[in-house]
């Protein structure tokens, strides 16, 4: 198979290979059909774009379109059970199996052809291992790229706000319904009146942010390292860091004036004032144009949040090895960035070390977002016992629910 034909099937079907050994496969004329992951690894690693291969043969004008003109167009099922459930094992073979069948089920008979190959190509000479021996810094460069074709194979997989899931869905208003003259208990005052609509939205914001929650999970546990950590750690990262990688990804599908969710229902910015502050709101809009500036690939948006996940944050255990694993994702942010920067020719997405430099300042400004957010919710917890809530959403977000709700 003609190795550029090889990567653009991959990417088209949307295989996901796995490696039966460990990931550092010698890749050679002769041995390169014995293991595809390692084969798709280097192609990426000699320059090879994803996120080219993707858009194909689509006109610019498309691929150019805002949020304003394109919706997502898959969604996201979630389950009732808790974020701890979502993290464990036994939460991870469930949901592994549910999400990913398909590709899990690709996976099984790549496999199996690389077992035919195996046994169909005779040894390889020690001659030519030897001449394919790799110096220290291929190795290096080789486990970087590595990290790169993981979270890229992650953020695909599981974020719903991608350029091939917002191509083509026309957007849908999300209205208010009336209060209706004839219920007795219809706001009597002005003031009701808002904090009824409040109520509402909430309701509404809750119910389609809440497939994000099991997305992100999912992500998390695929990004390399994260699911070495403890259960604790594991846990901290995915709760307080959760809002700050879903607005790094719905990002793409914001603008001054509205936020469009997965099922194309958008918020406008005078609902979100209601439901938050207005300085807040205001703040949120200014960062996501500010992420957009950036045009981020969907490879680089998807190291980029992997490394909003692994912040620092309070309560953490092990600190050193979640600064190492975000220090090796903005590396990996860094390589990629100048990868397409290089194959481009343009100055395009984090383009070079400046350009990281700039998209790293973008995670404190998250990360005060973050804490606002949740300062925010003590109205939620204030007022829980109104709301009609997903008990996954009140899980991540610490808000009380009463026990059948919970069961």
């Amino acid at each position: 198979m003609h190795v550029k034909g090889f990567f653009r099937r991959s990417i088209q079907k949307q295989i996901e290979y796995r490696c039966l050994k460990d990931g550092n496969c010698l890749v050679i004329r002769i041995s390169r059909n014995r293991c595809q992951y390692c084969r798709f690894k280097k192609c990426l690693a000699v320059g090879m774009s994803r996120d080219s291969v993707r858009y194909g043969r689509v006109p610019k004008r498309s691929r150019e379109r805002g949020p304003e003109d394109t919706v997502p167009t898959t969604t996201s099922t979630t389950t009732t059970t808790g974020v701890q459930q979502l993290t464990s094992p036994a939460g991870a073979n469930n949901n592994n199996n549910n999400t990913n069948n398909n590709n899990n089920n690709t996976s099984s008979q790549n496999n199996n052809n690389n077992s035919q190959a195996q046994n169909a190509i005779p040894c390889v000479p020690p001659a030519a291992v030897v001449e394919a021996d790799q110096s220290d810094a291929d190795v290096k460069q080789l486990a970087v790229y590595d990290v790169i074709l993981q979270v890229s194979q992650a953020h695909h997989a599981h974020c719903g706000f991608t350029e091939e899931s917002t191509r083509g869905i026309v957007r849908k208003p999300m209205i208010i319904p009336p209060a209706s003259p004839e219920d007795p208990e219809a706001a009597s005052s002005t003031a009701e009146t808002v904090e009824s609509q409040r109520i509402w939205l909430w309701q509404q914001f809750a119910t389609r942010i809440t497939p994000s929650v099991q997305r992100v999970v999912e992500f998390a546990k695929r990004v390399p390292g994260f699911c070495d950590l403890s259960q604790d750690d594991q846990l901290i990262l995915i709760k307080v860091g959760f809002f700050e990688v879903w607005l790094s990804h719905i990002s793409k599908m914001t603008t001054d004036s509205s936020m469009t969710f997965e099922d194309g229902t958008y918020i406008t910015r005078q609902q979100m004032e209601l439901m938050y502050e207005p300085d807040f709101v205001s703040a949120l809009m200014q960062f996501t144009s500010a992420l957009n500036a950036h045009q981020l690939s969907d490879t680089e948006l998807g190291l980029f949040s992997g490394a909003v996940l692994l912040g620092e944050r309070p309560g953490l255990n092990d600190v050193k090895t979640v600064q190492r694993l975000q220090d090796r994702l903005l590396e990996a942010l860094k390589v990629q960035a100048l990868r397409n920067h290089t194959v481009s020719g343009e100055a395009t997405s984090a383009g070079g070390c400046s350009g990281v430099s700039s998209v790293s300042q973008r995670i404190p400004e998250l990360r005060t977002l973050g804490a606002r957010h949740a300062n925010l919710l003590d109205w939620f917890r204030r007022n829980w016992t109104k709301l009609k809530l997903p008990p996954l959403f009140a899980e991540i977000f610490d808000i009380p629910k009463c026990e059948e709700d919970l069961q």
